[in-house]
């Protein structure tokens, strides 16, 4: 059926695009803006057939390139910013687990508002698995959301947390590393220009030496920086930037000493491989927090303390000592609105957004009480076995319900207009605020002088 389905869908577009060997050309933007882009969106996500599917995809690529808008590195903006001349903003990069075409939009939307610039749109390896989203159509999605918005000039996408899982690199290292570089490759093919590693999870503390901590931290990290300078395609304008991880998320905080050792051990593998090799130019560290905060038995989140001192530290060090761009902030979007603007003061390069921006969907008052009792109704069912002891519901539910976006993306992607519009415009508003925060208010001209 898939010639059938290939020649069905291909007449459906006739109209905007031409087919050939290499994959179909926008032939009418504008038309296809206006009247075909939400049908490709809906074919992208959602077609049975995965050649139609990819199909899509191309399209989609094929518009958003002939818009004036590009997938790009934002490596330059970031080695500008280590010899500081650029700064005074954190660029916020945000996870969109689901209702991805919709809230690309309302970003855009947001920045525009307020004449801003970067902004990164990421998914963790993580959540590819409980969003249902792979690289394609992430990024598919993204390209889209910024072609109904008219968006020119450069959108970041970004693998967040491409993590190596501790037990299976115990037991098998290679067959770890190979997922993780089918992975890096499948994203690169897709577009993206943004590589998060995190190897983090390799740290052990058992060593008294700082470098015995840091070292499969350091070697693993250098060795998927290598992989993708060696397969970042030809003509690509910027190298891909890479970041690397020195503290895992939610555990203890990360301190210059830890950095110093990871970067002699990654340095040292780095000229190994080969010393022309770009290095990474930002790294993730631990400051306080935890990915989603910390529910409290009612619901409530947790209140955290953050170390700014050891951030501000931590990112002059890495600028200063190893022309990085700066220190990156995990696990921030359920921190209280009035800390958001300490982010730029300490000159915190990059700082990671997504459960927050989830609560403010499911707990919106206009998100259908009958679809939240069902989604609960599915948590209980499902990942009963996981559920800890004196652990209340609302604990439960909030620990989970990011295990939904993938299981019920169908009846998300149904909801109406009037049910969606007011979660949109409300989330686009707390866009504009946080992103005011974060000190981006006029700051579009950045875009411009380095891409």
């Amino acid at each position: 059926m898939t010639q059938e389905n290939v020649n069905d869908w291909q007449k459906k577009y006739r109209y905007v695009a031409e087919f050939s060997g290499g994959g179909p050309e926008a032939t009418d933007l504008p038309r296809l803006r206006k009247d075909y882009l939400d049908s490709l969106v809906e074919d992208l996500v959602f077609h049975p057939d995965a050649v139609v599917r990819g199909q899509a995809f191309r399209l989609i690529r094929s518009a958003f390139s002939k818009s004036g808008a590009t997938l790009a590195s934002i490596e330059p903006l970031y080695r500008a910013i280590g010899r500081g001349e650029a700064g005074g903003f954190t660029v916020p990069a945000i996870n969109i687990r689901g209702l991805t075409y919709l809230t690309v939009r309302r970003v855009l939307r947001a920045m525009r508002a307020i004449d801003g610039g970067p902004v990164l749109f990421e998914l963790a390896k993580s959540e590819i698995g409980y969003s249902f989203q792979r690289p394609m159509e992430y990024a598919g999605l993204v390209m889209a959301g910024a072609l109904a918005e008219g968006h020119t000039g450069p959108i970041f996408v970004q693998g967040d947390h491409y993590q190596f899982n501790a037990r299976n690199y115990a037991r098998d290292p290679a067959g770890e590393i190979e997922s993780l570089k089918k992975l890096i490759q499948e994203s690169i093919d897709a577009g993206y220009r943004n590589i998060d590693i995190d190897a983090s999870t390799l740290v052990t503390l058992d060593p008294p030496d700082l470098r015995d901590q840091q070292r499969e931290n350091g070697k693993m990290t250098a060795l998927l920086t290598h992989f993708i300078r060696q397969i970042t395609p030809d003509g690509t304008r910027f190298p891909v930037s890479v970041g690397g991880e020195i503290g895992e998320v939610g555990k203890e905080n990360s301190s210059p000493e830890e950095l110093d050792a990871f970067m002699e051990v990654y340095s040292e593998e780095q000229a190994r491989l080969d010393a022309r090799d770009v290095p990474i130019s930002k790294i993730s560290v631990q400051t306080g927090t935890s990915h989603g905060g910390v529910p409290l038995p009612d619901g409530r989140i947790a209140p955290v303390k953050l170390d700014f001192d050891t951030l501000e530290a931590l990112g002059e060090r890495a600028r200063t000592r190893y022309n990085m761009g700066g220190a990156v902030q995990h696990g921030a979007s359920t921190l209280p609105e009035d800390l958001f603007d300490h982010f730029p003061r300490v000159r915190t390069l990059e700082i990671h957004l997504a459960t927050g921006f989830q609560n403010a969907v499911f707990d919106h008052p206009a998100f259908p009480p009958s679809l939240k009792k069902e989604m609960e109704s599915f948590m209980t069912k499902e990942f009963a076995g996981e559920r800890k002891a004196g652990e209340t519901e609302e604990q439960f539910f909030y620990k989970n319900r990011k295990r939904t976006y993938g299981p019920f993306k169908k009846e998300l992607a149904s909801l109406p207009e009037k049910v969606l519009d007011p979660i949109m415009g409300d989330l686009e508003k707390r866009f504009v605020t946080l992103f005011k925060k974060l000190g981006l208010s006029g700051t579009s001209g950045i875009l411009t002088k380095y891409f």
